[in-house]
């Protein structure tokens, strides 16, 4: 696998931070940064693939409307409350 260096700068606080990450994981700084890059591009990515997977559903017509949201959202209230214990009634 070829590599790439990256330079950033980022916040005197920030980098003690990981500084401290990486003492108590016995790691290398690099390889926190590396970790930390990895998960939060993965997310990006997914987070992009949903939205695009959004996009297609409201294109082909599939969509919730408004009142029946606040209706579901209603119901979940009532749910919970007829469902609450406290101390005094176990």
């Amino acid at each position: 696998m070829s590599k790439r260096v990256v330079t950033a700068h980022v916040p005197a606080d920030l980098a003690k931070r990981l500084d401290g990450l990486a003492d108590r994981l016995d790691r290398p700084r690099g390889w926190v940064v590396k970790e930390a890059l990895e998960a939060y591009v993965g997310l990006a990515e997914e987070r992009h693939r949903e939205t695009l997977a959004a996009l297609r559903d409201v294109d082909s017509g599939r969509l919730v409307e408004h009142a029946e949201v606040e209706s579901w959202l209603a119901g979940l209230g009532g749910a919970r409350r007829g469902k609450r214990r406290t101390k005094a009634t176990g």
